[in-house]
């Protein structure tokens, strides 16, 4: 018992250790290493197809405006570009507000308003279908593009060969506006440009990507992460590439409420799980880089947790040698100061730090949660808008 115990330590030490810096070191490494070029496709600034932005809204009121408006302003022939909004049973002025935008240029935005909440993954499916331009930006309410985004996005299309394009999101303040992307979110952007560089992006981030309209793979009314799945059934089912530009940007306002993030990452983790059971195909070793990425950046880290769990439950089994008492005081501090940090104010370098085991703790314990939501059946494709 105490053998098994000392390997199932070491294991999930390892898995963990691996999953979180191993990986990004591995990562790195092979994309200098095995790079492949990705330069813009011949007249790819000439590129310039009919573009459809959409935008799946639930009680946008107090941003769907700006958001209109924000799409007008953006740098591309205004006659090849429509701004569509989805309203997904809004309770509010959303569909009120998008319909006067409408009214005033009904060339240029459409309202699709559903009186029915269903869900995203619905909406997606039944108003993607109703698009006819050859390229759909697909984007948050609550996220604003540069003027030049969905230029830099529409260009790598003149590739046949690229099924979706993925943009940067950059965090702001909401007080500031200014940058404020966090260490973790950079460690983030560096493992997607790495991914990139190989091939092996994976899915994109919500708030800015486009994808070919007739590359569109309808998906499960009860997706749960729906930014994730449709560039990877793409990749899955046309083998068609996804590119990772970050010159294409967008701004986001980083969340107010703590609680509603968690929230957040509980629907991120039941999305993970349900994920991986519908696109497990790409672990085959036939997808390259794509598999590897997969395994170790998304479904190793989402299995944490249990690693987590594992570990502590052998290290107390091991309490009577020496070493593992020290290894269980190791363990109990970090978790400690992960509760010290969640309650500590302010911005100085030291308590920033000390929120690192505060966020690597929430995380975790928002994957374990999302776990156990995603087998009981309990997270629906249906979403809470996340305050901001």
């Amino acid at each position: 018992m105490i053998v098994a115990a000392k390997i199932l330590f070491w294991l999930s030490v390892g898995a963990v250790t691996f999953a979180y810096l191993g990986y990004p070191l591995f990562i790195g490494v092979c994309s200098r290493l095995f790079a492949r070029v990705r330069q813009l496709p011949e007249q790819a600034d000439a590129f310039r197809p009919a573009v459809s932005v959409m935008v799946s809204a639930l009680n946008e009121e107090v941003t769907i405006g700006q958001r209109v408006e924000n799409h007008l302003a953006q740098d591309y022939p205004a006659d090849l570009l429509d701004i569509v909004i989805a309203s997904d049973g809004s309770t509010d002025r959303t569909a009120s507000i998008v319909r006067g935008y409408a009214e005033k240029h009904p060339e240029r935005v459409r309202l699709f308003d559903y009186p029915v909440r269903r869900g995203k993954a619905s909406v997606l499916n039944e108003s993607i279908g109703q698009l006819k331009a050859e390229i759909v930006v697909l984007s948050d309410a609550n996220t604003f593009f540069e003027p030049e985004a969905v230029s830099r996005l529409v260009r790598w299309f003149a590739d046949p060969t690229v099924g979706a394009v993925c943009g940067k999101l950059v965090l702001v303040d909401p007080k500031s506006g200014k940058n404020v992307d966090s260490l973790y979110w950079r460690y983030e952007n560096f493992l997607k440009a790495c991914e990139g560089r190989l091939g092996a992006l994976l899915g994109s981030n919500g708030a800015i990507y486009a994808i070919r309209r007739d590359a569109y793979q309808p998906i499960p009314a009860d997706t749960i992460i729906d930014d994730f799945m449709i560039p990877l059934l793409i990749r899955l089912r046309r083998g068609q590439r996804i590119v990772y530009d970050t010159a294409a940007i967008a701004n986001e306002e980083t969340p107010a409420d703590v609680a509603a993030e968690f929230k957040r990452r509980v629907r991120i983790g039941a999305g993970g799980f349900q994920s991986i059971a519908r696109l497990w195909p790409l672990l085959s070793p036939q997808y390259g880089w794509t598999s590897v990425a997969f395994l170790c950046h998304k479904v190793l880290r989402w299995f944490c947790p249990a690693f987590l769990l594992v570990a502590f439950i052998a290290n107390l089994v091991l309490l009577g040698e020496p070493v593992y008492r020290l290894l269980m005081a190791g363990q109990v501090m970090f978790y400690s100061l992960a509760l010290i940090g969640g309650y500590t104010p302010g911005q100085q370098l030291p308590v920033r730090l000390l929120r690192l085991t505060t966020l690597f703790t929430s995380m975790n314990a928002a994957l374990a949660l999302g776990f156990w939501r995603w087998i009981a059946g309990k997270q629906r494709g249906t979403w809470q808008r996340t305050n901001r």
